[in-house]
């Protein structure tokens, strides 16, 4: 079974300070972490830019099978991103905003092994990412209305919790303190 992935790459990162998809990790960046552990998972990887969209371009273009489409919506909000990557999805995928670097892939062959029409990762009790979403639900969630969002759609759907050994899933860059923070766990690992 072919899985695919979203990745959200399309805000302004305006908590940053700067593009946080090319801010630093170990000798790559944010955004790339994310797309090399999606490349031993994924056959087709689609990344959603916006603001960044240049220097999006330049990290994903020594991934072969990694394509970026533009959300000229971005502005509007992340759901608009996360219909834009659905769109091109044709079988069960993985979403994951790109600003999640520490996620390991454990999780996502953990996620596969699911039975619900969606899956999402807990540690500690706590709720994160990636989602894996049946191909069945790309239909639904492409007719969402735009002022929804993902939580709301996730809340009417079968949703397996599957508990994983993985802080990572909870772990998203938003401030230069949140980067500071994983570029340390990323050294202890």
């Amino acid at each position: 079974m072919q899985y695919d992935s979203v990745v959200l790459a399309a805000g302004y990162s305006s908590r940053a300070g700067s593009d946080k998809m090319a801010m630093t990790i170990g000798g790559s960046t944010v955004l790339g972490r994310v797309l090399d552990t999606l490349t031993e998972t994924c056959g087709q990887i689609v990344v959603v830019a916006g603001h960044h969209r240049e220097s999006t371009a330049l990290i994903i273009k020594k991934y072969p099978n990694v394509t970026m489409v533009v959300n000229e919506d971005y502005d509007s909000g992340m759901f608009s991103s996360v219909k834009r990557g659905v769109s091109e999805m044709k079988h069960d995928f993985f979403l994951v905003p790109g600003d999640y670097p520490l996620i390991n892939k454990e999780t996502y062959h953990k996620l596969m092994n699911g039975r619900g029409d969606m899956m999402v990762p807990v540690y500690n009790g706590r709720k994160g990412h990636p989602v894996l979403i049946r191909q069945s639900l790309i239909e639904p969630l492409l007719l969402e209305p735009i002022d929804s969002n993902l939580k709301a759609f996730r809340d009417r759907q079968n949703v397996e919790y599957i508990e994983v050994d993985d802080e990572g899933i909870l772990l998203d860059v938003d401030t230069p303190g949140d980067l500071f923070e994983i570029r340390k766990k990323a050294e202890g690992r």
